[in-house]
């Protein structure tokens, strides 16, 4: 199967606009994971410029990417940033949930990447539990605990969907004249029932 990315309209998407990040808070809490990045495509040559930029006053010159290539159509092998050049790699043992960044200065920062085409209720809730000081929790674990979320979710509103569509009623907002304000353990009709 080859894949063939539009770089034009994956550029129109991306220049200038800043990475979508959240950062760990620093702190002496060791977590499996350095934070979350919420790409806009899935190209990797037109997203890892502005990812580079956003992590370079925390982490340093970024110099080597190393991505899992299942979730990548296309993995360069250099990705021009700023006048320099950073490397990329690919390992199918990593988890392809995760990208990890290499620097000279200060090391390795574990990023979830969170799909592009994720609902942003749903990218919102991995990017802050990505970014918990001290969380064990792998890239893949949080994916799939959010999978599970939005399966609980949809099957809720389901439910509910269903239970309005088959005779179902909302409950009975308190200014209907039905309505009966409930103190302690008794019933207080309102003005104008009678209380048979």
């Amino acid at each position: 199967m080859t894949t063939t990315l539009d770089r034009a309209a994956n550029h129109a998407l991306t220049p200038g606009l800043p990475a979508r990040l959240s950062l760990t808070p620093k702190t002496t809490l060791a977590g499996r994971l350095d934070g979350a990045w919420w790409p806009r495509s899935r190209d990797l040559a037109a997203e890892l410029p502005a990812l580079a930029a956003a992590l370079e006053g925390r982490w340093g010159r970024i110099t080597r990417v190393l991505v899992n290539p299942g979730h990548w159509p296309v993995v360069p092998h250099k990705v021009a940033v700023t006048g320099r050049v950073l490397h990329v790699g690919w390992f199918t043992e990593q988890d392809p949930d995760k990208i990890i960044l290499l620097s000279y200065t200060t090391g390795r920062c574990d990023l979830l990447v969170i799909p592009p085409e994720t609902q942003p209720a749903s990218a919102t809730r991995l990017m802050t539990a990505a970014a918990l000081p001290g969380s064990i929790l792998s890239a893949g674990g949080l994916m799939s605990d959010e999978a599970a979320t939005g399966r609980r979710m949809g099957e809720a509103r389901s439910s509910e969907d269903a239970w309005e569509n088959d005779g179902g009623a909302a409950p009975v907002p308190r200014s209907h004249p039905a309505a009966h304000p409930v103190v302690g353990a008794r019933m207080i009709p309102l003005p104008g029932h009678t209380g048979r």
